[in-house]
């Protein structure tokens, strides 16, 4: 279908067209969640799903549409640099939109939630694209998507202590291997906004989470237990000194602070200073 019936549809208030079934429409708006034409991808077919799902088009198919998206995390998995990160990447960002209405409406059951958080886990730490804005083509933003789909995941009362310490766990494993693409496109800020939506769930204990800022603390300077230097240090640290940083802008700053603020604050500030030493007057 031509891009002029989808702007048509966009200018009208996007209302469910009335002339085709609504799985041909999604099937279309599916594809074009990949195309390398941001005006396509982020300009129609994104805020399309969007929108209908926060309307309740979708309250009854739910499982299916995000089944369909969890899918399309596996195409072209483990490419870097070509154009199927984009149906990966907006992939994931209409799954958590599928995840945060199931958040507010209970549609959903447990053991579907906790099977896209498996697959959306095991998608993060196995993507290697993590471009932000690409010239001509817009944003990938993979990570960026990813977090927010974390911070749905964290949020849904389906998920219990054992399932929010591995969203911890998959945050320290994507800073981790986070070591040669410096993300410049606010990743580090989405994954920190994604911790503290676990940490507001109250469930994870601090004897948890100590350990936890300190693995990626020990990947968060050149100086550090890296070992002997291999390419940049400072680009294979940026990722988790980019993550501590806006942790601690979270904990500082953000409304509804999670009850373990004040000692993880203690515990993310040492971590900033140790591995900042150099830098400290």
């Amino acid at each position: 279908m031509a891009a002029g019936y989808w702007r048509d549809v966009m200018s009208g208030g996007l209302p469910v067209p009335t002339d085709r079934p609504l799985d041909e429409l999604t099937a279309e708006l599916t594809s074009m969640l990949g195309s390398p034409d941001p005006a396509l991808r982020d300009g129609l077919a994104y805020p399309a799903l969007s929108t209908w799902i926060a309307r309740g088009v979708y309250d009854d198919l739910l499982a299916g549409l995000g089944d369909g998206m969890a899918t399309g995390l596996e195409v072209g998995l483990g490419g870097r640099g070509d154009d199927s990160v984009f149906r990966r990447a907006w992939s994931v960002r209409v799954l958590g939109d599928v995840l945060a209405r199931d958040n507010e409406m209970r549609l959903l059951t447990a053991d579907q939630v906790v099977r896209w958080g498996d697959r959306v886990a095991t998608w993060l730490v196995r993507e290697q694209d993590l471009r932000g804005w690409v010239p001509e083509k817009g944003w990938a933003r993979a990570l960026a998507h990813g977090a927010d789909a974390l911070a749905a995941l964290a949020a849904s009362p389906h998920l219990g202590a054992p399932e929010e310490t591995v969203l911890l766990d998959v945050v320290a494993d994507r800073l981790v291997l986070t070591q040669d693409q410096v993300p410049v496109d606010g990743s580090t800020d989405r994954l920190a906004r994604a911790t503290m939506a676990v940490l507001r769930r109250e469930l994870v204990p601090f004897k948890v989470l100590e350990p936890w800022v300190a693995r990626i603390a020990a990947h968060a300077s050149p100086y550090g237990a890296l070992g002997g230097p291999v390419g940049d240090p400072l680009a294979r640290t940026a990722a988790s000194q980019a993550f501590l940083r806006a942790l601690h802008l979270q904990l500082l700053l953000a409304p509804e602070p999670p009850s373990v603020r004040s000692d993880l604050l203690l515990v993310v500030v040492a971590a900033l200073r140790e591995t900042n030493a150099d830098h400290l007057l």
